[in-house]
C-alpha cells in the first residue's frame, strides 16, 4: 500500500505553526490542528502518532530550519570576510530569525519556564548547536584580536541580550494590546525592523571590539602644548 503524500505532513506542521503561538504545548489540540490543515484526525495519527511526537517535530522543523541556514552564514567565507564580519553576519541572520518567529520562540520558552517537559526537552537538545556556532564565531574573532579577551560566555551574553531580547520582549509588548495602535507600531519600527536590528549589533559589536575603551578606564587627555 502506497504511503500517503508527504504534502499532508507539511500542511499539518504548517497548521501546527500558526496554532503553537497562541497554544503552546499543553493548550494545542489534535483536532484543532488537523481541522486548520484540512486533514481527517486519521491521517494525522498516520503520520505522527501522538500529540507529543507532532510538537516534537513541529518544534523541530522550525530549529533546523534556523540552524541549517546559521552554519552557512557561519561557513562562507567571503574574499574580503574578518572574523568580526562574520560574526556581524550570523547576528544580523539570528536577528532576522527571531523577528519571524518571534510568537514561537517567546511560547516555547515560556513554556519551558514553566516546567512543560517537551519544551524543555526541545531547548536542551538544540539550543547548545547554535549557541556552539556563535561561540566559535566570537573566539576566532578574539584570536584574531578583533573582539577584546573577555570571557566568550559574557560576549555572547551581552550580543544575544542586545539583539534577541529587544525582539522578545519589545514585541510581546507591542502585541499585547495595551499600547494604543500607533505606539505599538511605533515600537514595532524603533525595535523591529531591520535598521534597529542593525544599529543594535553595530552597538554591541563596538562595545566588545578589541579597540572599545574597557569600562571604568580613565580617559586619556592630550595635553596642550604650553605657549613660551
Amino acid at each position: 500500500m502506497p504511503r500517503p503524500s508527504r504534502n499532508l505532513d507539511r500542511a499539518l506542521l504548517a497548521a501546527g505553526r500558526e496554532l503553537f503561538a497562541r497554544r503552546g504545548c499543553s493548550g494545542l489540540a489534535v483536532r484543532e490542528v488537523a481541522e486548520a490543515a484540512g486533514v481527517n484526525l486519521g491521517m494525522f495519527h498516520y503520520h505522527f502518532k501522538s500529540r507529543e511526537a507532532f510538537l516534537r517535530a513541529l518544534l523541530q522543523s522550525v530549529y533546523d530550519e534556523m540552524y541549517a541556514q546559521l552554519s552557512v552564514v557561519a561557513t562562507e567565507h567571503p574574499r574580503d570576510a574578518t572574523p568580526l564580519g562574520q560574526l556581524r553576519a550570523a547576528l544580523r541572520f539570528m536577528g532576522r530569525f527571531a523577528r519571524a518567529n518571534r510568537p514561537i520562540l517567546a511560547r516555547v520558552l515560556a513554556d519551558a519556564l514553566c516546567g512543560d517537559a517537551i519544551a524543555i526537552e526541545f531547548v536542551r537538545d538544540n539550543f547548545p548547536r547554535h549557541i556552539g556556532v556563535i561561540r566559535g564565531l566570537v573566539g576566532a574573532a578574539q584570536e584574531a584580536r578583533e573582539v577584546r579577551a573577555l570571557p566568550t560566555v559574557q560576549v555572547m551574553a551581552f550580543c544575544a541580550g542586545s539583539v534577541a531580547a529587544p525582539i522578545l520582549l519589545g514585541g510581546a509588548v507591542a502585541e499585547s494590546g495595551e499600547l494604543p495602535r500607533r505606539a505599538a507600531r511605533s515600537l514595532e519600527e524603533a525595535l523591529l525592523s531591520d535598521e534597529a536590528i542593525d544599529q543594535r549589533i553595530e552597538l554591541a559589536l563596538a562595545t566588545i571590539a578589541a579597540s572599545a575603551r574597557p569600562a571604568g578606564a580613565p580617559r586619556t587627555r592630550s595635553r596642550r602644548k604650553e605657549l613660551p
